[in-house]
C-alpha cells in the first residue's frame, strides 16, 4: 500500500472512532447528562462546544461565528490532505511520525468538522478533572488532533537536532 493510502487510511479510521463514539454518546445520553466513571478523575458528559479549542468563540452570537469555523476546519483539512497526497513524501510528511501524525490531525479535523456542518456544534463527551480543576471537556476528533500536533512538532525537533549534528 502507497504511504498515501496508509495515510489517508489512518485519517478515515480515526474519522469513525469519533463518528462512533459520538453517535453512543447522542444515543445514550441527553445533553448536559453526566455519567461518572472514574469519581473523582473521569466523567461522560454530553455537551456541545459551539466554539473551537478551550470552548474559545463559543459565547460569540455573531452570524459569521458557523462559517468562519466552518472554513477554517475546510482550510486545515485541504491543507494537510494536500501534504499527505504527496506521491514522494518531502517536507513535513517525510517521516512516518510525521505522517500518522498528520494522518490523525486530517482524522480529528474531519470529525468536527462534520459536526458543524451537521449539527451546528462539537460534541463532546470525555471530561477530566482532579477536585476542581476541570480539564475543558473534548472528544475523540481533539484527541488526534493534539496527538497529532505534537507528533510532528516531535519530529520536527528531533528532525532538528539531528541537523544540527551535522
Amino acid at each position: 500500500m502507497s504511504l498515501r493510502w496508509s495515510a489517508y487510511g489512518i485519517a478515515a479510521a480515526w474519522f469513525v472512532l469519533d463518528r462512533a463514539t459520538k453517535m453512543l454518546v447522542q444515543a445514550n445520553m441527553q445533553l448536559e447528562d453526566v455519567i461518572p466513571v472514574i469519581p473523582g478523575f473521569f466523567n461522560l458528559v454530553s455537551t456541545r462546544n459551539r466554539g473551537v479549542a478551550f470552548s474559545m468563540l463559543a459565547n460569540n452570537d455573531s452570524e459569521w461565528r458557523s462559517f468562519f469555523l466552518i472554513g477554517l476546519t475546510a482550510l486545515v483539512v485541504a491543507f494537510v490532505g494536500s501534504i499527505l497526497w504527496q506521491t514522494s513524501p518531502r517536507g513535513m510528511a517525510a517521516n512516518r511520525l510525521s505522517r500518522v501524525g498528520l494522518s490523525l490531525v486530517l482524522g480529528g479535523a474531519l470529525g468536527n468538522f462534520y459536526d458543524r456542518v451537521t449539527e451546528g456544534a462539537v460534541i463532546d463527551f470525555l471530561d477530566f478533572y482532579l477536585g476542581s480543576y476541570h480539564w475543558p471537556s473534548f472528544n475523540v476528533a481533539d484527541s488526534g488532533l493534539t496527538v497529532g500536533v505534537a507528533m510532528v512538532l516531535l519530529d520536527l525537533w528531533r528532525s532538528g537536532r539531528r541537523e544540527s549534528r551535522i
